[in-house]
């Protein structure tokens, strides 16, 4: 564990002022591994709009080239109805086997479609995976509709999560992610502009969905779907780099270790975008590229996107979660059977490093809350402040930081009022003795 291999330059054992910080840096004498140079972005040589690369657990960046530049990203747009969708059903709004009935909408939206007809009727979860796996602009359509009675209550509603998300430049003007004069003309919407989000936004809203739907793969990673009986050939999933197409003779050439989603798109403003994300050896990370000039290509540079991640970077832990802070063993509790109690960290703290490489460098800083809130009595687990690491390597450009909450580590009981009362008479004299001792 790098915790460890840290000698931590200690706090001076005394107890904080109110809403006051205390900073100390840490420094690494034990012996270490060089890491191998981390290569260069530009090395890559992306032929993208823009990229990004992140690691959702830590949130870190990885790679970026014009990340925050909003740019139109087509049908990565359904991820929002994607991630929408699956929470109202997770929270019970309606379930995946409930009927939707089609309506005129739906029924005119072109482009990627499954051909639906107004009042055709099929379940919740077949239009979604018609939307997850072929891009369905219909199916898409239908389920914005049914979730929330018209598609243009929905688009309030993925406007108002992208900014939930934290999601800086999206704008989301329908569901689909089609441009305004491919909408059907009856369901525009009046206000002007088109759909935008920048890769670092589409990689936000891909890392709620790999987070908080962990089971998104049971739809992303279908590789054919048969949407109706009828129907001569099934579904095929855009995605190519599936690592189920592995054996797939069209496309085996892109077929990706540990690649289970999420989402292509394309335009002719769009250009071929793809926002994709694999598992290896229990890393996940979450890639964007947007703006290449064809659907293979779009493929061959997350490609290079992901390598350079698997390729270059790991997960340490740095410290583990119930860990004492040097220098800050306890804090004062008042009107309590003891007159301190012990803090710890409520979590494990990790950051992402070059393989091969040790931790040099880890700092912190801790805020504490102030201490007329201690007062006995205090449940163990209770927040006390915050403690905020801060780490910076070569081969990653911005530090990394991750904040955890302090907290006691034992359960602190309400003192009797005698106990009190002589504790308040000892006090008391300590500061006349010491009082009368500075005299002389």
């Amino acid at each position: 564990m790098l915790l460890n291999m840290l000698m931590l330059s200690a706090l001076p054992a005394m107890a904080l002022a109110e809403g006051t910080t205390a900073t100390t840096t840490t420094t690494n004498t034990a012996s270490t591994t060089t890491a191998s140079k981390v290569p260069s972005v530009s090395s890559l040589q992306l032929q993208v709009r823009s990229a990004v690369l992140i690691e959702p657990t830590t949130g870190q960046v990885l790679l970026s080239v014009n990340a925050d530049q909003p740019l139109p990203p087509a049908s990565m747009t359904k991820m929002m109805t994607e991630y929408l969708i699956a929470d109202m059903v997770k929270k019970g709004k309606f379930k995946w086997d409930d009927v939707v009935t089609v309506g005129d909408n739906a029924s005119k939206t072109i482009g990627s479609r499954i051909f639906l007809d107004a009042n055709d009727q099929h379940t919740v979860e077949e239009l979604y995976i018609a939307m997850a796996v072929g891009s369905a602009n219909d199916a898409t359509v239908a389920l914005a509709e049914y979730a929330s009675g018209s598609e243009q209550e929905f688009v309030k509603l993925m406007n108002e999560t992208a900014k939930k998300f934290g999601m800086k430049t999206a704008h989301f003007i329908n569901s689909t992610g089609l441009d305004r004069a491919d909408m059907p003309e009856k369901y525009r919407p009046s206000a002007e502009g088109e759909t935008v989000m920048s890769a670092m936004d589409a990689a936000i809203l891909g890392k709620h969905i790999v987070q908080d739907h962990p089971d998104f793969s049971k739809y992303t990673a279908i590789q054919s779907y048969k949407f109706r009986e009828r129907d001569k050939n099934p579904i095929i999933n855009w995605n190519w780099m599936l690592e189920a197409n592995k054996d797939i003779p069209n496309f085996k050439a892109y077929a990706y270790p540990g690649l289970d989603g999420l989402k292509t798109g394309h335009t002719n403003n769009a250009g071929n975008c793809f926002t994709g994300t694999a598992e290896r050896d229990g890393m996940r990370l979450i890639s964007v590229v947007m703006g290449t000039k064809s659907e293979a290509q779009r493929f061959t540079e997350t490609r290079k996107v992901l390598d350079y991640g698997f390729n270059n970077f790991e997960i340490k832990q740095a410290v583990a979660g119930k860990s004492k802070v040097e220098g800050l063993d306890s804090v004062e509790v008042k009107k309590g059977v003891k007159t301190s109690v012990g803090v710890v960290t409520d979590a494990p703290v990790s950051f992402m490093v070059p393989k091969g490489s040790d931790a040099k460098g880890v700092t912190f800083k801790t805020q504490l809350e102030p201490t007329d809130k201690l007062v006995a009595p205090i449940k163990q687990g209770t927040k006390v402040g915050t403690i905020t690491y801060t780490y910076k390597v070569d081969g990653i450009e911005k530090p990394q930081t991750k904040t955890v909450n302090l907290i006691t580590s034992d359960e602190v009981e309400k003192g009797s009022w005698l106990r009190l009362f002589f504790r308040a008479i000892k006090e008391m004299f300590g500061d006349l003795f010491d009082g009368i001792k500075n005299l002389f």
